[in-house]
């Protein structure tokens, strides 16, 4: 089967390219009506902020040939903000018309949960659903999102993040998945071979669970210098630790929930981070990639973007002009945005931020910087512990609450974990939403499978890889 991938210069073609054709499919990419009507099915992919994304459908000239597309029949699936865009407008840019394909106005999350909600979620059936065919009674899959589309009858599954919202929709042709199939696994993939084979997969029955939140993120790191993995002690004394593209295979493998890969030398060097790198370590993987290290300017951030990654993190460029953070949100919508703050403590109460590698303090107290990052439109804090990084002493779980408890953003934390009580500590002492490693990992202490298990039994919520 043709499928087209609507290229409106965004979204993350690459990995909706790469898991359609690993389901036999013929994807490509669509950029404009006479690429579009040749294809059995369209997918319209979905990173980035919605006034952009029908900003650049429109200035492109799209919508009409999707509308077109749409009203011949053949399936359509719509991706987190491609889902969105099939709705008549969002909050999240209230000038910008939807495709107008269903009722309703996307609408910003509300809740007591962190805001964007990131991380595997279950969902819950409300009426028989082919995309959702044999996918079973409890499936889960990645969301990655700020706003979310409203209960309406073309909904067929919901997930809960404070409030309950359209997880999949279906009505005749048209569908739409908030989460990213292309990263959920082998339930995402199941709904992307269910698309491409629609409409002959069977209705599935209504199961009475309700939908759950997200559970914590176990992320496996990659500290990269001169092309390898390095790991070492308080940022210093690097250690070889082996092959980007083989380490996120392997991690990939054993059910790491994300993988972050950090050029650790770009800043020091003031060179970007190397593309090459990033599109080894996604052709190795389905999870999400959230890549920094070197990041300056927008256009560096849509080349990670363009090259696999799904998130960018940006540490020193962003210190130096907070408004970087802003610009990359209003371009690539905030779930996408992570900024990196990497905190030692000081001689008195606090922690200040470092810059370059945490080769130079920035003058900032960490948390108020948390702060300034959240409003600058930060979708997430990566915050590390210089003190404790590298050695597996345990997180800094006093430095992650007082951050946790300052923003409303999910924070990662890390820097010293060694043991599966350390991460537990995080979770529940730290307030963290999700835990990053990487010695624990590169040299084989533990696997990601045995530290879920052991957080599981002690009633941390965790996403099964075993």
């Amino acid at each position: 089967m043709a499928v087209a991938i609507v290229d409106y210069g965004g979204g993350n073609t690459d990995s909706v390219r790469r898991a359609l054709a690993g389901l036999g499919a013929e994807p490509y990419l669509a950029g404009d009506a006479s690429a579009l009507v040749r294809a059995q099915a369209a997918v319209l992919p979905g990173v980035g902020h919605f006034g952009a994304v029908m900003g650049a459908i429109d200035g492109r000239g799209l919508r009409r040939p999707i509308l077109d597309f749409i009203a011949s029949g053949k399936p359509f699936l719509g991706v987190c903000v491609g889902l969105q865009a099939l709705y008549e407008a969002s909050e999240e840019a209230p000038e910008a018309a939807g495709l107008g394909l269903w009722p309703g106005r996307v609408r910003r999350l509300r809740g007591p949960g962190k805001i964007p909600h990131v991380g595997w979620t279950g969902v819950a059936c409300r009426r028989p659903s082919r995309l959702l065919a044999g996918a079973g009674l409890a499936p889960s899959f990645y969301f990655t999102h700020s706003y979310a589309a409203p209960v309406t009858e073309a909904t067929s599954y919901v997930a809960c993040h404070g409030e309950e919202f359209t997880a999949a929709a279906e009505a005749g042709n048209v569908m739409g998945v908030q989460f990213h199939p292309e990263k959920s696994g082998a339930a995402g993939e199941l709904v992307l071979a269910n698309f491409v084979t629609w409409p002959r997969s069977a209705p599935v029955a209504i199961p009475s669970r309700p939908a759950g939140g997200a559970t914590r993120r176990i992320i496996a790191c990659l500290d990269v210098h001169g092309g390898r993995v390095v790991k070492g002690v308080q940022f210093e004394r690097l250690r070889d630790s082996g092959n980007p593209a083989e380490l996120a295979a392997a991690y990939n493998r054993q059910g790491a929930d994300e993988l972050v890969m950090l050029d650790v030398s770009a800043s020091r060097e003031e060179r970007s981070t190397l593309l090459e790198t990033v599109r080894a370590i996604a052709r190795e993987t389905w999870i999400p990639l959230c890549v920094g290290g070197g990041v300056r300017t927008l256009e560096e951030g849509g080349a990670l973007l363009g090259a696999g990654a799904d998130k960018v993190a940006v540490n020193s460029a962003a210190l130096a002009r907070p408004r970087l953070i802003a610009e990359m949100a209003q371009a690539f919508g905030a779930q996408a945005v992570v900024v990196a703050i990497d905190a030692r403590r000081g001689a008195g109460q606090g922690w200040e931020a470092f810059t370059h590698g945490g080769s130079r303090a920035a003058g900032r107290d960490a948390v108020d910087w948390a702060r300034e990052a959240e409003a600058m439109g930060a979708g997430e804090i990566l915050l590390t512990s210089m003190d404790r990084d590298g050695t597996k002493q345990g997180f800094d779980c006093e430095l992650t609450a007082a951050v946790a408890g300052a923003v409303s953003i999910p924070v990662i934390a890390s820097g010293g974990g060694g043991s599966a009580e350390d991460f537990a500590a995080v979770f529940t002492r730290g307030r963290a939403d999700a835990a990053l490693a990487a010695s624990i990992f590169h040299f084989g202490e533990t696997s990601i499978a045995a530290l879920k298990r052991a957080l599981a039994a002690g009633g941390i919520p965790v996403r099964p890889s075993w």
